[in-house]
């Protein structure tokens, strides 16, 4: 998980995001899109920015957006299911926020919702919604939320040779849920990557999120800390990384109250990912 109000800056020491995000809209109730083919099971055919593949094809990674192009943040929440959190939803507890999503409803907030596919299965009503409202971008975050890396913050660990799949599962369970155009952006489960997890996910055609602000919501009882820790945080063009479960990080809605009209206040404008993206690309 992301250990509560630190700065993190290796790659592989990001905290995994276990938290997950929930819907106060009603329900969409359109029929989930049919199933495609595996070549074409990862992202939508309406491509919105991704970045360039590295040397070989390899997986570009994305961390914020440009500093000189205007003061544009993008807040992201993870939509997670862990291997022990989905037993415990089954049993009651919440893993997702239907007041935090009200919130950004309500504060017009656009965000990007970094979903697992075992979350979609949860709570396929939610990601329905979500994925139906043009507020709100669902990208990937893989299905089973095992880290493609090892010694990630504990996690169960994927096989190289299923990480591709996972991803793929994914973006399967969110058409079986209803959402209609998940992004080709994916977030490594805890943050953690290396070279292979990058070569694993060559020709998905997705770009690696990552993030430059850690808000340190998980887990943390002290709404106004964390909002300290987002505001100090923030640039121009910066990626927030926060978590949307009433059960793993209590305090996000309070905090996003808090850090909206103060970022404001302070001229920033939030933006979804994709328009981040489409500013360094210049595809914007």
């Amino acid at each position: 998980m992301i250990p509560p109000l630190r700065r993190i800056v290796a790659v592989c020491s990001l905290g995994a995001a276990l938290a997950a995000c929930g819907s106060a809209g009603p329900a969409d109730t359109a029929r989930p899109a049919p199933a495609k083919s595996s070549a074409s099971a990862s992202p939508s055919t309406a491509r919105p920015p991704v970045l360039a593949p590295g040397p070989g094809g390899l997986t570009p990674v994305f961390e914020h957006g440009p500093r000189t192009l205007g003061k544009n943040i993008a807040l992201t929440f993870d939509a997670d299911m862990t291997a022990d959190q989905g037993p415990r939803a089954a049993s009651g507890e919440h893993f997702d926020n239907p007041e935090l999503i009200g919130t950004l409803r309500t504060l017009k907030v656009p965000a990007t919702i970094f979903m697992t596919g075992s979350w979609a299965d949860q709570y396929p009503a939610e990601a329905r919604s979500l994925g139906h409202d043009p507020q709100f971008e669902i990208a990937n975050h893989s299905y089973s939320h095992y880290a493609f890396t090892q010694d990630c913050y504990g996690l169960p660990t994927v096989d190289a040779d299923q990480m591709r799949a996972d991803v793929e599962r994914a973006y399967t369970a969110f058409r079986t849920a209803g959402v209609p155009h998940a992004l080709p952006y994916f977030r490594f489960p805890g943050g953690c990557y290396d070279q292979q997890a990058l070569r694993a996910l060559n020709g998905l055609g997705v770009t690696a999120v990552q993030w430059d602000v850690v808000s340190g919501d998980a887990f943390a009882t002290d709404a106004d800390a964390v909002a300290r820790q987002v505001l100090d945080g923030v640039k121009p063009g910066s990626v927030v990384v926060m978590h949307c479960t009433r059960s793993a990080a209590p305090t996000t809605e309070r905090v996003v109250r808090t850090v909206v009209p103060e970022l404001r206040k302070r001229g920033y404008r939030f933006v979804k990912v994709s328009e981040l993206i489409g500013e360094t690309t210049g595809q914007h």
